[in-house]
């Protein structure tokens, strides 16, 4: 039996028996009902947390070795880098060099494959900056690889190339001038036979005789042989490799256009044709269109004493005669 309760009555003076309402007894159950689902529900929340399940607790171990094996495998990639870094260096500052090939273009060599589509949803999985970010980097990596593979392919190339590459790129000079008394004017600025202005000379000037005989400096074949504006009788030949070599101010031409050549072999006469103002041969050599000092291309008939030599005197020249 609930036992009854009483209140004081200021205005009577007594005691009154207490009689709740359904109403009151309804509220007053809804909120101890309320205090206790709300003490549970805070709890429930600080227990899961604070609290790691055991499923949570095997997640967490599994994640931290997945994290240090992509650490072990980012510490392996760096040393590879390592490794392709000299490989590029040697094959652009040495192999390339010696075989007087271009270097491949830093940007062909750091690029990647287009697939952003394939990075973008990597982002979207599970641990997906550390699977992103080394994605990138073997993709990177395996790219590079294959452009230096490509390299060594075409320095293989070269190399066999080589025997064939000596035959052709000019190497003699294009008269005969071992005492070097030909040499009239270098590579570089002159003054101007007719215009008396300073201007560049792109070739090198040999004094002699009309008639002299003129020389083939390398194997090729003759692309063009005739009048050119400026030179008067010309020979161009292109010896292959980027590398072609002109002729100029010639009496006679011995060659025609199509026309194989070897080295040593005479192509043409000296003159004074075209704006000259004496009997002389005006030569050039070219590599990929770019004019290039001949002097650089007489390693097979001087003697390094003989070249240091030619070199002052083509240097000591101020004038040319074309």
């Amino acid at each position: 039996m609930a036992k009854k309760k009483f209140r004081f009555n200021p205005e009577t003076l007594n005691y009154e028996q207490i009689d709740h309402t359904l109403a009151y007894k309804l509220k007053r159950f809804l909120i101890h009902i309320g205090s206790g689902v709300l003490s549970g529900i805070l709890f429930f929340i600080l227990f899961f947390v604070y609290v790691d399940s055991p499923k949570e607790k095997q997640l967490k171990q599994e994640l931290e070795q997945v994290e240090a094996q992509y650490k072990v495998l980012e510490r392996q990639m760096e040393g590879v880098q390592l490794v392709m870094t000299d490989l590029q260096e040697r094959d652009d500052n040495l192999y390339r060099v010696i075989l007087q090939a271009d270097p491949i273009p830093l940007a062909l060599r750091k690029s990647t494959s287009a697939n952003t589509d394939y990075y973008e949803s990597l982002l979207e999985k599970t641990n997906r900056q550390i699977i992103a970010s080394t994605s990138r980097q073997i993709d990177q990596l395996s790219r590079q690889v294959y452009i230096q593979s490509k390299s060594y392919d075409e320095l293989a190339k070269l190399v066999k190339e080589r025997e064939s590459l000596l035959e052709h790129i000019p190497a003699i000079q294009p008269v005969l001038n071992k005492d070097l008394t030909r040499t009239a004017s270098g590579y570089g600025w002159r003054i101007h036979p007719i215009y008396n202005v300073r201007k560049f000379h792109y070739g090198m000037d040999f004094t002699a005789p009309t008639g002299t005989d003129i020389f083939a400096t390398g194997k090729g074949v003759v692309k063009k042989a005739g009048w050119g504006q400026g030179f008067g009788q010309m020979i161009v030949i292109d010896h292959g490799f980027g590398y072609e070599t002109l002729y100029a101010h010639l009496d006679k031409i011995g060659v025609r256009i199509g026309q194989r050549v070897n080295r040593g072999e005479i192509i043409a006469s000296v003159g004074n044709t075209g704006r000259s103002t004496g009997p002389h041969l005006h030569y050039e050599v070219h590599h990929k269109g770019i004019p290039q000092n001949p002097q650089n291309f007489y390693f097979l008939d001087l003697s390094p004493e003989e070249y240091d030599r030619m070199v002052q005197l083509s240097n000591n020249a101020g004038a040319m005669y074309d």
